[in-house]
């Protein structure tokens, strides 16, 4: 129902109903339901707003656009690399994370958590999950990379962590992290 219609047209209003409708007969508004449909503004709009001669129908190739993120790593290095994620929805909470060898070698995971949690606990989850990984493969130097800037900033120790659930997550990764020559 339509707030408005609903001040204006109650016979009796009473608290602050009242209250609102003497404050907005003040300024004469006539309430009308409006019919117009999404394609008629489109095509209002369109009338009123003709194409003229200088009109340059805007360029719509992107080079790359299949490419979601760029980094710049050395070549020489001997890290490993590490890509995860966590997501929470209606079906549930899942986490993935893939782990890449120096030479290109792909070891993928996904799992679905029997829990409820946030977001970022499944980021963290995601991320433990990584680590574990790594350390059954006896990596020595890894690279981890996310999205989440939260979790980012709290494993660096730039934020602190104020959510009570989640400080024996950072601390966890902490642990983890101890366990590589470089992370």
């Amino acid at each position: 129902m339509d707030p408005l219609k609903y001040i204006f047209q109650k016979p009796m209003p009473t608290g602050r109903l009242a209250k609102w409708q003497i404050l907005l007969i003040e300024f004469d508004i006539v309430y009308v339901t409006r019919t117009t449909m999404r394609a008629q503004a489109l095509a209002d709009h369109l009338a009123e707003n003709p194409v003229d001669d200088e009109y340059q129908p805007l360029s719509t190739y992107f080079p790359d656009e299949e490419v979601n993120s760029v980094e710049v790593i050395p070549e020489d290095t001997n890290a490993w690399k590490i890509f995860f994620d966590g997501a929470l929805n209606v079906k549930g909470v899942r986490i993935g994370a893939i782990l890449i060898s120096p030479t290109g070698q792909h070891y993928p995971a996904t799992a679905q958590l029997r829990f409820f949690c946030t977001n970022n606990t499944a980021e963290y989850e995601a991320c433990l999950m990584g680590m574990n990984m790594a350390v059954d493969l006896d990596v020595e130097e890894l690279l981890i990379m996310w999205d989440s800037d939260l979790i980012i900033q709290q494993a660096q120790g730039g934020w602190e962590t104020r959510d009570i659930k989640l400080i024996p997550y950072r601390q966890h990764v902490e642990d983890l992290s101890k366990l590589f020559k470089s992370v």
